[in-house]
């Protein structure tokens, strides 16, 4: 299959692409820089110039594929509602392109517009967008769904390697900031993690099964104590290990403070089941331990608001 990524030259989305060329696929990859264009050569795929504003781009991406996997998103939380809305009429524009084929549509999301208070499983359908989580990648798939697209969702974790691992990025950056590592409250609320290479085998068997309306956890890792990642930091960066007050967490974590003392957990027994997929990378502190502190990556973030693809 001839498959159009968006965010092919992000962290999830280059794995994704030597997923695909490994095998078998061809990959077009979607990049708006000459960089990323070079990047995407280099791997073996072909290179589809334009971004995610860039609506006609991506509808013509699309309809040149045998399927889309849609990974990208403008990671600049200072605009999060504009880039939620960004996201939103990026998946329209790609469903549409593929309206009245069979071709497959995969679209990213994540934990946290699920369940709160329990496990949450591939059965959970998503709370609706609102002004505090604007997010809106499901209930954009959901009427892309009722239109007759073959459209199917993955939800994710903290996506890690021992140099990037989601939120606990930016965890790590306002701890290398700040000199401590801290969490909020007791620290026992949890985040569910998984390995990017397993992240990209997910997305391919997905994208294979052409399952629509399906709901994918790329979950390894049901729970990990946000303490503990804390911990990890703390030793990596050798800074102290402190707890915060919910009062205090905003003005210690910035934007991030909205997720650090929540439960951001998931099960993936049906996934495992209906795919055949088996997690088999390092854990999240196993990653942790062995980052190069010392060495701060030519892309690494800050505690700042950061525009990237996922």
């Amino acid at each position: 299959m001839k498959i159009f990524l968006t965010g092919a030259t992000g962290f999830i989305g280059s794995a994704i692409v030597r997923e695909l060329i490994d095998t078998g696929h061809q990959v077009l990859g979607l990049s708006r820089s000459d960089a990323g264009a070079k990047a995407l050569i280099a791997a073996g795929a072909q290179v589809h110039r334009g971004d995610l504003k860039d609506l006609e781009s991506l509808r013509s991406g699309a309809s040149i594929s045998d399927g889309v996997i849609h990974t990208g998103f403008i990671h600049d939380f200072s605009n999060f509602a504009e880039n939620c809305e960004i996201d939103k009429r990026a998946i329209e524009a790609l469903g549409l392109a593929l309206e009245g084929s069979e071709r497959p549509l995969l679209v990213t999301s994540g934990l946290a517009t699920v369940a709160e208070g329990r496990t949450p499983t591939e059965e959970d359908a998503p709370l609706p967008p609102s002004p505090v989580y604007p997010r809106a990648s499901e209930a954009t798939a959901e009427k892309l769904l009722k239109r007759g697209v073959r459209v199917s969702v993955v939800r994710l974790p903290q996506v890690h390697n021992a140099v990037k691992q989601g939120l606990v990025t930016y965890a790590i950056a306002v701890a290398r900031e700040t000199g401590v590592s801290a969490y909020v409250g007791d620290g026992l609320n949890r985040w569910a993690a998984v390995h990017v290479l397993d992240t990209a085998r997910l997305y391919r068997l997905a994208l294979e099964k052409q399952e629509a309306g399906a709901r994918y956890h790329a979950i390894a890792e049901e729970g990990v104590p946000v303490r503990d990642i804390a911990e990890a930091i703390g030793r990596g960066l050798k800074v102290p290990v402190v707890p915060k007050s919910p009062e205090e967490a905003a003005s210690h974590f910035g934007w991030i403070a909205m997720f650090v003392g929540r439960d951001l957990i998931g099960s993936s027994v049906q996934t495992q089941r209906l795919l055949g997929w088996r997690p088999t990378g390092p854990g999240l502190i196993a990653d942790l331990e062995q980052m190069r502190y010392s060495q701060t990556p030519a892309d690494s973030v800050s505690a700042a608001p950061v525009r990237a693809s996922r």
